[in-house]
């Protein structure tokens, strides 16, 4: 392709993501396992805490549903703050 007014042509292959950086391949690892790792524990214990309640109290799933969405909800959270503590150490 030709070049006008002396400007140069470029590809936006060429041209490097800030988020992409050699060396953070651990740094990313960690993270996605972590938020797994989290969203699983959170909501696993919000549906167990829920269905314990519901066997002591001879509910149906009124208190299981309550305790997933609780997990999921402090998952979030969880998750939302991590991401935000990541994504500040990596502008440093």
């Amino acid at each position: 392709m030709a070049a006008t007014n002396g400007a140069l042509l470029y590809s936006r292959r060429l041209v490097r993501s800030p988020m992409i950086e050699p060396g953070r391949t651990g740094a990313y690892l960690a993270l996605f396992s972590e938020i797994g790792i989290i969203l699983l524990v959170t909501t696993l214990a919000g549906a167990l805490g829920g269905h314990w309640v519901d066997l002591q109290l001879g509910v149906t799933p009124l208190f299981l549903l309550a305790g997933l969405f609780g997990g999921l909800a402090a998952g979030a959270l969880v998750i939302s703050r991590l991401i935000s503590r990541f994504l500040a150490s990596i502008e440093d």
